[in-house]
């Protein structure tokens, strides 16, 4: 059976991500979306909520299971005998980045951890997570990046007075 995991902050789910998604597991016989719990980062939504959001979003397709991890992805990877990290590339400028952090992977994993890029679909090249919640931070309409549970999930987040001005210049 051939795994791959799309790892990713997910912070929150996009369009762009759920095209990733549906592509690799098109892929592969099982796609591990897997939420990184990265305490250097303060994310609008804690690791269990955007499971749950991952989850809900993905339930159409079988084969994609969602899980959450901590740590280096070699690590994870190794624990789940995968072989194959899942990444998307919106633009050039994604590329350089990604691509050093594919081949630190394949190093510390001694070259058995690799790492395939999907460019995402056009209509989804110019969305991010920071974009979509600098864009609902200011009331703007983020129905065209994420599907609507999850921008209602993002607006409540907004209004409820819970994101601080100090941890929203962590969202980076």
């Amino acid at each position: 059976m051939k795994a791959a995991i799309y790892p990713g902050s997910f912070d929150p789910v996009t369009f762009g991500h759920i095209d990733i998604i549906r592509r690799a597991a098109d892929m592969f016989d099982e796609l591990i979306v897997s939420v990184l719990d990265n305490t250097a980062k303060t994310p609008l939504f804690s690791v269990e909520e955007r499971v749950k959001m991952l989850r809900d979003v993905t339930k159409d397709i079988p084969n994609v299971a969602v899980e959450s991890f901590q740590g280096l992805l070699v690590d994870y990877a190794r624990e789940k005998d995968v072989h194959v990290s899942v990444r998307g590339l919106r633009a050039v400028t994604d590329f350089e980045y990604e691509l050093q952090i594919a081949q630190t992977n394949r190093l510390l994993s001694k070259g058995r951890l690799d790492t395939i890029f999907l460019t995402t679909s056009l209509e989804y090249a110019y969305l991010s997570s920071s974009s979509v919640k600098e864009i609902a931070s200011f009331g703007g309409d983020i129905g065209p990046c994420v599907p609507p549970e999850i921008a209602e999930r993002v607006y409540a987040r907004y209004r409820s007075g819970s994101v601080r001005p100090e941890m929203e210049e962590q969202h980076g």
